[in-house]
Formats: structure tokens, sequence, C-alpha cells
């Protein structure tokens, strides 16, 4: 459990520290866009007010949004002293966790995600952004899938 600790506090921490660059140093707003490596990687600036691509922003679902995100992290942790997985699954949920308490913060101080990362590739324009916040959780996700699974085997042996 203080693998899980320790990577979601380093995720958490990353998180905020670029969101806190981008906004508060280099004052980053509205209508801002920077081509970082063009025309793969762009900074733009965008809120996410709704769940997943701006889903429900027309909702106020600041606080259910909070609330699932809070519970889902506790269910995690919950979870991982339960079963007891292996090193990667608990790196993994540090990632997931650390990501999703990044957005928590965000949707408690300004009333949404603060996104600014905007991939394209091959001609294709994507309009949607991220943050390093929505990485985390991803490669978290998908860690816990690959890494965690049934038992039965260590379990009957």
């Amino acid at each position: 459990m203080r693998l899980t600790f320790w990577i979601g506090f380093w995720a958490f921490l990353l998180d905020q520290a670029s969101k806190y660059w981008l906004l508060y140093i280099e004052s980053f707003s509205a209508g801002d866009r920077w081509d970082i490596l063009p025309p793969l990687l762009r900074f733009k600036y965008g809120e996410n007010r709704g769940v997943n691509f701006g889903l429900f922003s027309d909702f106020d679902m600041r606080w259910v949004l909070v609330g699932v995100a809070i519970a889902i992290c506790g269910f995690v942790i919950w979870w991982l002293r339960r079963e007891k997985p292996g090193k990667w699954a608990y790196i993994s949920a540090g990632l997931l966790v650390g990501g999703a308490l990044g957005n928590v913060v965000d949707r408690v101080l300004y009333g949404f995600v603060f996104d600014f990362l905007n991939m394209s590739c091959c001609g294709i324009n994507n309009p949607f952004v991220f943050n390093l916040a929505d990485v985390f959780i991803f490669a978290g996700a998908i860690g816990l899938v690959l890494f965690t699974g049934n038992n039965d085997a260590k379990k009957t042996a």
C-alpha cells in the first residue's frame, strides 16, 4: 500500500504542478493555444464541466462527479487491501487514484477540470483536450485490468 500512496502522491503533484504552472505562472487562459510539437502536441485551454469529453456539461454535475471520484478511489484502496495483488497493480492503482484526486481538486477549486493537452495526427484535427490526471487515470485503469485478475490458480495450488 505504501507504493500506491507514493505513486498516487507524485501523480497528483505532477498534475497539479502542471496546471499551476500554466494557469498562474504562464497565465494560460481561454482561447490560448501553444504549438509544442506541431501537429502532434498542442497546449490548448479547456474547461471540462462534464464527464469525459464534456458529456453532460449542460448539467451541474460538479459535486456528483466529486463524490463519484472519491467513491471510486475509496473502492480501489479497499479492493487493494482485500486482494493484495502484485507490485504493478499497486503502481496502477496509485496512478488512478492520484489522477482522480487531481481532477477532484480542480472541480472543488474551479468548478471544472482544467484541460490543456491536445494531440492530433495524420491530418485529423482532434478538438478534445485532456490533462496529466486523465493520462494517469487511463494508464492506471489499463494497468489494473492487465495486472490483476483471477487468482484462482494461486488459491487452489
